[in-house]
């Protein structure tokens, strides 16, 4: 097939002892932008998270040595300042560096965390955004953020719950606000979720997606109603990584995706 003829700006370089933070997207690696491309494709060192597409890792130069650095919700993980010495001390050594984090590293990605250790050590970096997974997930099953028709705000909550956090509280303040929530590594905390949701006043035939492995060969989605995720969801074996969106912009899915063309 032929190149798509592109008039583009020159790609800034990836110097010595620089540290990118890189979103890779949702997964599909076509999915990747091009600045993404050409960072991998110049970096020395690539320290990246569990769930990258190793076709999008495949992009890395023959001379790149990848350092693994996932963090797995209720596995066993790196923690993440031994993430943030690596790749600080990566870049001290000189090296051209790529941090790259599914999604974009700014949502969810503790990208802000790592940016400020390396704003503290001294370390020149830069953002390369990506399509956040949520989003993309969302939007790729026939589900729009937002829709003149529908609502004028949609929320990005995560599920995970840090330690001493009150998270219950949070989720029925957004259950409160009416708008739809789009909801990430949401899977383990889902019948506290949907609890939450329910005790607050939401309708039980409130609509419900969830998109497992999203923008995978392998991606799962299961259409049910807040009052029957949790149960719906386990039926249908969803395990993480899975997007669950609630609210009344997954209603407009059963029209949307009639004649949506999928990926393929």
């Amino acid at each position: 097939m032929q190149s798509m003829p592109l008039e583009l700006p020159e790609f800034p370089k990836l110097a010595a002892g620089e540290v990118w933070l890189v979103g890779a997207g949702p997964g599909d690696p076509r999915l990747l932008t091009l600045m993404a491309a050409h960072a991998l494709r110049s970096a020395e060192a690539i320290v990246h998270d569990a769930l990258i597409d190793m076709r999008i890792l495949s992009l890395a130069s023959d001379g790149a040595r990848l350092y693994p650095a996932g963090k797995r919700g209720g596995k066993p993980s790196a923690q993440q300042s031994d993430i943030t010495e690596r790749v600080i001390a990566l870049a001290s050594e000189g090296r051209k560096v790529v941090r790259l984090k599914g999604g974009d590293p700014f949502v969810f990605g503790r990208g802000g965390e790592e940016a400020r250790a390396l704003a503290r050590a001294g370390i020149t970096y830069r953002i390369v955004p990506g399509l956040t997974s949520g989003l993309s997930a969302a939007a790729l099953a026939g589900i729009p953020a937002t829709t003149r028709e529908t609502n004028h705000a949609v929320i990005l909550a995560t599920g995970h719950r840090a330690p001493g956090e009150d998270s219950v509280r949070d989720w029925e303040a957004i259950a409160r606000t009416g708008q739809p929530v789009i909801f990430y590594m949401a899977m383990a905390r889902l019948e506290e979720i949907t609890h939450a949701f329910l005790r607050v006043g939401t309708h039980p035939d409130t609509p419900v997606t969830i998109i497992a492995s999203a923008t995978y060969s392998n991606e799962r989605i299961v259409e049910t109603r807040i009052a029957s995720a949790c149960v719906d969801a386990q039926a249908s074996d969803i395990e993480p990584p899975a997007i669950v969106i609630i609210g009344n912009i997954t209603g407009l899915r059963p029209e949307l995706s009639a004649t949506l063309i999928g990926a393929d």
